[in-house]
């Protein structure tokens, strides 16, 4: 019997296609948040431009004078540091409490992507982000005269990744559980009062003695602190490590057993 045509068509290869793997859907999914991060104005200057200015600003005042060979050498970790909180924690706070808003994360949810490959692509784009952001800071640092150890990126780099995940996770459990506008403020405040008194961008030497102890316990000490050993000694703070461990462990299942889609 003579085939329709048509038949032949709805039969043929392009129809046969197999669905894409969730590992491709994961990437194509974490390449769309991260190029949507960059092209909004206001994400590229939390997580780029302020950064950058803090840097310049550290480097031509006295506020780090004393606490190592150089000002330039003692800023930059503090930077990273921001960068990690300012992408994975304000930056994808935001970015997920406006999305759960307008039914984004509800309607993402039901695809083949499914809940797990939204929150990896996620995860993805924040790490794509931070390295951009990475790859300026040093680029200028280095322009400035910063001379990190050639000891101190393997575990600078691993340590920046897991104060990612530890702000990433707390960023979710924000907007996953309080209104966008309420988001929108807590993590800006947040950005403004860790980037400031939080031991990240300035360390707890030079913060008021009754805040000292408490900074260290914070993601945002524990980062600053850990990444300072790296790139000025070499080393590896293995308790602001576990602190920062326990961070991501925390807040990930808080944000796991409390987080609403709708």
């Amino acid at each position: 019997m003579t085939r329709n045509p048509a038949e032949a068509v709805l039969d043929g290869p392009a129809c046969r296609q197999e669905p894409a793997s969730l590992l491709r859907r994961v990437l194509l999914q974490g390449k769309y948040e991260s190029l949507a991060m960059l092209r909004n104005g206001e994400q590229l200057i939390l997580a780029v431009v302020l950064p950058l200015l803090a840097l310049v600003g550290l480097t031509v005042t006295p506020f780090l004078d004393g606490m190592g060979d150089s000002r330039i050498n003692v800023a930059v970790p503090g930077i990273l540091a921001l960068c990690a909180m300012s992408t994975a924690f304000t930056g994808q706070g935001i970015a997920t409490g406006f999305d759960r808003r307008y039914g984004v994360l509800r309607f993402l949810s039901t695809t083949p992507l499914g809940r797990g490959g939204l929150i990896a692509g996620k995860a993805l784009s924040v790490l794509a982000v931070l390295c951009l952001q990475v790859a300026v800071v040093s680029a200028v640092a280095l322009a400035l005269g910063w001379q990190p150890p050639a000891a101190g990126w393997l575990p600078g780099l691993a340590l920046l990744a897991l104060g990612a995940a530890a702000f990433t996770a707390l960023g979710l459990l924000v907007a996953g559980t309080v209104r966008p506008e309420a988001t929108l403020a807590i993590t800006n405040l947040l950005w403004i009062l860790l980037g400031a008194l939080g031991g990240i961008v300035l360390p707890a030497e030079k913060l008021p003695a009754g805040g000292q102890s408490l900074v260290g316990f914070l993601p945002s000490g524990a980062l600053g602190e850990s990444l300072r050993q790296a790139f000025l000694g070499g080393g590896l703070n293995a308790g602001a490590a576990l602190i920062l461990l326990l961070w991501t462990l925390v807040a990930g299942a808080a944000a796991i057993r409390w987080f609403k889609w709708n």
